[in-house]
């Protein structure tokens, strides 16, 4: 064990003096500061950006030095990135293709995406001075397209959590502030995205890792259904995990940035580069007219705290001003959904994505909860279940915490039916409502002080649930955190110990000016009409004059 711990410590200011000692290295021009030819370049849309190369007007390499300026000035303010690969990149821009449709796009790289020649460690320290030999399909790709990787972005340790933390590679923070968490599990990207660094970059979600970073650091993306993008050929810390399907998904520093490189994927056809990859090809769908919304105001587990309640608001209010239908729906219960969704997440007691840690090293604090339930010998599991139900009076949090355990397989196929019916249930209530969209919060909270996700972990109903339904679902924002507007109740009290937990860290004045989302859901694989609800969405509220403004705009 002490060998083990001694290894990790080293591993860790191995790979950090590594990080350092590749900035250090750049040519001179990347610690310039950001100059007229540069801003001008960070301005323009990822679209202007690739007519600009093609035509010839722009060079990649001038391309690639902006948006290298502004990620090493990103990351010096939020500890966003992991693996620095712009001296390679200027190689690899120098070299692209001119004609593509992503034709000298800088793209940022979640730390789990495979390029060959570079770590995908995932936060656990015995993963590094493994360089990957090949490039993952999606890398190929988007390669192939003219794009440019040049950094990948922090993760939490196994990939577990809605916050962006390893002993490897440090925190990851808020760009709004420095206090709160960039979430996770693609807090990197959504850090990177938000400041400016990067936009476009590869996120991966599985309870909301794309769409709670989002949330949290205001920035756009669209979490696909299995089998619409790119996924294989990539490094995780739990493979073979298909209870509630994992996917790549896109994030974008704008909507318009977000449907050009959707387009781009899919004029590549992605189905040739990935065996998992439906063949699919993008059918645009239009945002005019108006759609039928139903609005999921609460997950039965936490309710919408003040500000998130007020963003929904927001924008519920401006399509009813616009002849939009909105109604309240009551669908199949989402805290049976939550149930099953982390049972299924935690059937192998979390053994799988645990293994790799070493002896004193840190892992996220909700996630260590978790599997340290799932690990408790089965009576004193019923002792401690027994003592929520009946002395704490919390039958909710008794009936999530009962269920996480370790399952054999004659365990784990009827919980897959149960998935099954539930999905069942939820395609009936859409067709009974004949809606196009539901509508609901990212997260009851805005963005958690560090170390949230202690608590944090139990209230992703409101994005696991999309996960288990394999729905598509984006995220934009809406507004920020108002001190005085979003102020909680005096009189406000708990349902059960999930939301009084969680309320705990919800503080208005501490939160003022973080970013507030709503959620968009679409039914499986309508990724198209997904968009076009959002950008629905957008229009009107620049009608009414409250478009949500970008950081560092």
């Amino acid at each position: 064990m002490l060998f083990s711990y001694l290894a990790h410590r080293k591993a860790c200011v191995e790979k950090q003096n590594e990080r350092q000692a590749r900035i250090a290295e750049l040519p001179a021009r990347y610690k310039e500061p950001i100059g007229s030819k540069d801003a001008s370049i960070l301005a323009q849309s990822v679209s202007s950006l690739v007519e600009s190369v093609q035509s010839g007007q722009t060079d990649p390499s001038d391309v690639l030095t902006a948006y290298g300026k502004e990620a090493l000035k990103a990351h010096a303010e939020t500890n966003c990135l992991t693996e620095i690969m712009i001296q390679s990149a200027e190689t690899w821009a120098k070299e692209c293709n001119r004609k593509g449709p992503l034709a000298g796009v800088p793209v940022s790289l979640k730390e789990m995406v495979s390029v060959a020649g570079w770590d995908s460690s995932i936060g656990y320290s015995a993963w590094i001075g493994r360089p990957l030999q090949k490039d993952s399909p999606l890398v190929r790709l988007l390669r192939d397209a003219g794009a440019v990787p040049y950094v990948k972005t922090n993760v939490p340790i196994t990939l577990m959590s809605g916050e962006s933390y390893s002993d490897l590679f440090g925190r990851t923070t808020n760009p709004h502030k420095k206090t709160h968490s960039a979430g996770g599990s693609s807090g990197g990207e959504g850090a990177l995205l938000a400041y400016g660094g990067s936009r476009i970059g590869i996120g991966t979600d599985v309870a909301g890792s794309v769409r709670i970073p989002a949330h949290y650091s205001g920035v756009y993306s669209i979490k696909a259904s299995s089998g619409r993008f790119l996924r294989t050929g990539n490094t995780t810390g739990i493979p073979g995990q298909e209870g509630v399907p994992p996917v790549f998904s896109p994030m974008a520093r704008t909507l318009e940035d977000l449907e050009t490189f959707w387009k781009a994927i899919f004029s590549m056809k992605p189905w040739e580069y990935d065996h998992a990859c439906l063949v699919m090809p993008w059918k645009d769908f239009s945002s005019e007219g108006t759609f039928k919304w139903g609005v999921m105001w609460d997950d039965g587990v936490v309710f919408p705290s003040p500000a998130c309640k007020r963003a929904l608001e927001t924008v519920v209010d401006a399509l009813r001003n616009y002849g939009h239908e909105v109604i309240d729906i009551h669908p199949p219960s989402p805290y049976e959904g939550l149930k099953i969704a982390s049972q299924l997440l935690i059937a192998d007691g979390g053994r799988t994505a645990t293994q790799h840690i070493r002896t004193g090293e840190s892992n996220d604090a909700g996630v260590a909860q978790a599997v340290g339930m799932a690990s408790l010998p089965r009576w004193i599991k019923q002792l401690y279940v027994g003592y929520i139900r009946y002395i704490k009076r919390d039958d909710l949090y008794a009936g999530l915490v009962e269920g996480w355990h370790e399952r054999k397989v004659f365990d784990y196929w009827p919980l897959v039916a149960q998935r099954e019916d539930y999905r069942r249930r939820w395609f009936e209530m859409w067709q009974e409502e004949k809606l196009d969209f539901v509508l609901t919060v990212p997260n009851a909270l805005p963005a958690v002080p560090h170390n949230g996700m202690k608590d944090g972990f139990k209230a992703l109903g409101y994005t696991l649930l999309f996960n288990l339904l394999d729905y598509t679902a984006g995220v934009l924002p809406i507004t920020h955190v108002h001190a005085v507007k979003d102020k909680l109740d005096a009189d406000w009290q708990p349902r059960n110990g999930i939301e009084k937990a969680v309320y705990r860290m919800y503080d208005s004045e501490a939160m003022d000016g973080l970013p507030v989302g709503v959620q968009v859901v679409g039914r499986r694989l309508e990724e198209e009409k997904v968009l076009a609800g959002m950008k629905a969405l957008e229009h009107l509220l620049r009608r009414e004059g409250i478009a949500y403004k970008l950081l560092n705009a």
